[in-house]
C-alpha cells in the first residue's frame, strides 16, 4: 500500500493512487504527493551482534598488522640472532669485537662446522642453526650436537655448545678447546632472565676466563667435567672454579651444564684423548 500526502494540507492518504480529491481541503490529486518509505534499519550498535562483529574486525586488523610486521622483521631478526651467536663463538675462542664485523671475524676462524653423535661421529646437518635446546628433547640415540672447529694463532682449536638452566630461565654457553680436546682454550656463557650483578655475572669475562686451562678429563683420561664450587671451597679430583657470589642456583646451572652438556660429547673428546 502506498502514501500519499497533501501540499496543501498535509493530510496522508493510503491506497494505489492518490485521491481525486482531497477529503479535507478538496485539492485536486496533482497536489498529492507520493511518501517513499525508507526500507534500510538503523543497525543497533548496543547489541550483541554489533559488538561481536566490531570484536572480529579488530582482531583480523591486529592480527593481519602482525604478520606484515613479522614479515618485515623476521629477516633482520634472524641475522641479528645469527650475528650474536657469531660472537659468542667467537668469545669463546677470545676474539673480541675489532674494526672488523663479527661475520667477517667468523669466517676467518672458523674453517669448519659440523654435527656429531652420541658415538662421536661426524653425521648429517647444519651445526649452525641447529638448535640445541630442541636437539636434547630428543630420545639420546637421535641426539647430534654442533662442533667448530677454528684456527687461532696457527693452531686448531674446538668450539663446544651446550645448553641448561638456571635460576630464572635458560642457560647456554660455548667452550673452546684446544687440540688435544681436554684443555680449555676460552669460554662464552648466556642467559634469558638471570638476576642483573648476581647470577647474570655468568655473562662477564671474570667469570668466563676462570675457565682457561682447566681439563675436563683427569690424569687417567676419564671425564669428570670442570666443577663450579662456592670460594674457597676445593674439590678433589676434577679442576673447578669459583661460582658466582650470591648466584648459588646459577653457579649450580652453570656446573650441571657443563657436566651434562660437555658430557655429551664425551667420545668425540676422547679421538684424540
Amino acid at each position: 500500500m502506498k502514501k500519499y500526502r497533501c501540499k496543501i494540507c498535509g493530510y496522508i492518504h493510503e491506497g494505489d493512487t492518490p485521491p481525486d480529491i482531497c477529503p479535507v481541503c478538496k485539492a485536486p490529486a496533482s497536489e498529492f504527493e507520493e511518501i517513499k518509505t525508507e526500507n534500510r534499519k538503523r543497525f543497533n550498535r548496543e547489541g550483541n551482534v554489533y559488538t561481536i562483529l566490531y570484536a572480529s574486525v579488530i582482531v583480523v586488523l591486529v592480527a593481519v598488522m602482525l604478520a606484515v610486521t613479522a614479515q618485515v622483521l623476521g629477516e633482520r631478526q634472524k641475522r641479528n640472532e645469527s650475528t650474536d651467536k657469531k660472537r659468542q663463538i667467537l668469545a669463546s675462542l677470545n676474539i673480541s669485537s675489532t674494526n672488523k664485523t663479527a661475520e667477517d671475524l667468523y669466517n676467518e676462524y672458523i674453517t669448519a662446522s659440523y654435527l656429531v653423535d652420541v658415538q662421536g661421529q661426524k653425521t648429517e646437518g647444519d651445526a649452525f642453526f641447529t638448535k640445541l635446546d630442541a636437539v636434547l628433547r630428543l630420545p639420546e640415540a637421535e641426539q647430534c650436537y654442533p662442533v667448530f672447529e677454528a684456527t687461532v694463532g696457527g693452531q686448531k682449536k674446538y668450539v663446544l655448545s651446550m645448553r641448561g638452566s638456571g635460576l630464572w630461565g635458560p642457560l647456554w654457553g660455548f667452550i673452546s678447546f684446544d687440540d688435544d680436546r681436554n684443555t680449555v682454550y676460552g669460554a662464552s656463557f648466556g642467559h634469558e632472565s638471570e638476576t642483573p650483578g648476581l647470577g647474570a655475572e655468568i655473562e662477564s669475562a671474570e667469570f668466563s676466563n676462570k675457565f682457561k686451562g682447566k681439563h675436563f678429563f683427569d690424569t687417567s683420561g676419564k671425564f669428570v667435567s670442570v666443577a663450579i664450587v662456592k670460594t674457597g671451597k676445593t674439590v678433589q679430583g676434577q679442576d673447578y672454579v669459583d661460582g658466582i657470589s650470591g648466584g648459588t642456583i646459577t653457579s649450580q646451572g652453570v656446573d650441571v651444564m657443563l657436566k651434562n652438556g660437555i658430557g655429551a660429547y664425551e667420545n668425540f673428546l676422547k679421538t684424540n684423548n
